[in-house]
């Protein structure tokens, strides 16, 4: 039962998250319909979807504090990032094939080496960074820096598109099917924000912001639960009032975070990215998931460490918090290079890069097993990881 309860709680954190995250890509959708193919994914889509990662991080070293916060915000980030590489372009691609919209997709090679290029250097700047010992304000202001130079870049590399060119969300497409004349509680209850906020008629400015707004605020409150549900999971024992004491799987807080909570975390990005498959937005379904992995590493993670680092200080690791957040930022740093490879290898994209690329997750989740039961040919590798990083920090 100890386990199960966490379990069960992240469960519906997924749910909610992904009810919300509707609501979300509707508004997000119309307010960013004037940014070009490619541009919009990589940076509105991108930002908004991966806020549960910014709230996972905040939560974490806000609520568990020091070492443990900072050790399950990485793991949260690190494990979205592979996600985010991983699991989303195939299921994008996936999506497409088995629904018969397409048989392979062909991704703009401009996109690919633009994201990509930036996602491997920004990778690469996470490691020689965030090495040391101790961590302080500074760590998380240069990595807030470098995305908004990346955004920055997007934003004025951009071709402004005409509004009438791009798919411009009217609630009929959301609604089409539906009643009415629908029971406001009942939709609450389900979070179909969608008629809470639009009900009739076409989508405006007036509409999609506040609807922007809710959805993140619900994403935000789940995260916190989210939150919970990973520390009690990685504790020997915790404790729910009025119910006992239950036990936990009794392992460090980043192996529960780097899976589940990156997960659970990745649901709008994951949605946003298989609905810009569907109608052939296969640039921005690809770049918002390789734009949210810059947003992850260099934002998610560093505004809350610049935040509460400011607050409270700097942040001294110990030992097991530093080789472990090496191993999965180098871990990050190889898959991603092995994903880039795969997405450039061929100009058309089909199912067995999709194949490949779920294989490559495959190997990261048996790692962080293999990791977290204390397998001997696991550590061995672990610890080339470890040496790999020890001559590209700075620190």
């Amino acid at each position: 039962m100890g386990i199960i309860i966490p379990i069960l709680i992240v469960t519906l954190c997924c749910i909610v998250i992904w009810r919300a995250s509707d609501g979300f890509t509707l508004a997000s959708e119309y307010i960013g319909r004037n940014l070009s193919e490619g541009v919009r994914g990589a940076t509105i889509n991108a930002i908004g979807s991966s806020l549960p990662e910014v709230f996972t991080s905040f939560f974490f070293l806000f609520y568990l504090k020091d070492v443990d916060g900072f050790s399950g915000g990485i793991g949260t980030t690190a494990g979205s990032a592979i996600f985010n590489s991983m699991i989303i372009p195939s299921f994008a691609i996936l999506v497409v094939i088995y629904t018969g919209v397409a048989s392979q997709i062909k991704i703009s090679r401009k996109v690919l080496r633009r994201d990509g290029i930036a996602l491997i250097l920004a990778e690469f700047i996470f490691i020689m960074l965030i090495s040391g010992q101790i961590l302080d304000w500074w760590h998380g202001f240069i990595l807030i820096v470098i995305y908004f130079i990346y955004l920055f870049y997007m934003l004025g590399t951009m071709k402004r598109v005409e509004v009438e060119d791009r798919h411009v969300p009217n609630v009929s497409d959301v609604v089409e099917h539906r009643e009415q004349k629908k029971d406001f509680w009942k939709a609450l209850f389900t979070l179909d924000l969608e008629y809470l906020f639009i009900r009739e008629g076409d989508m405006t400015n007036k509409k999609a912001w506040p609807l922007l707004i809710f959805s993140t605020f619900t994403i935000a409150f789940i995260c916190f639960l989210l939150v919970q549900a990973c520390e009690w999971l990685g504790k020997d024992e915790y404790s729910i009032f009025g119910y006992g004491k239950f036990n936990g799987l009794n392992i460090p807080i980043m192996f529960v975070a780097v899976i589940l909570a990156s997960a659970a975390s990745s649901v709008p990005d994951t949605i946003l990215s298989m609905n810009d498959a569907r109608r052939g937005n296969y640039d921005d379904a690809i770049s918002n998931a390789l734009g949210s992995n810059i947003f992850d590493i260099c934002f998610a993670l560093g505004f809350p460490l610049f935040i509460y680092t400011i607050v409270y200080g700097p942040i001294e690791m110990h030992q097991e918090v530093i080789d472990l957040s090496a191993e999965l930022r180098m871990l990050l740093l190889i898959f991603t290079v092995l994903a880039f490879i795969v997405y450039i290898s061929r100009k058309i994209i089909n199912q067995t890069q999709a194949f490949m690329l779920l294989g490559i997750y495959l190997l990261f989740t048996l790692y962080v097993l293999g990791r977290g039961s204390g397998n001997e040919i696991v550590i061995k590798f672990s610890a080339v990881l470890r040496e790999m990083v020890s001559y590209i920090s700075l620190f």
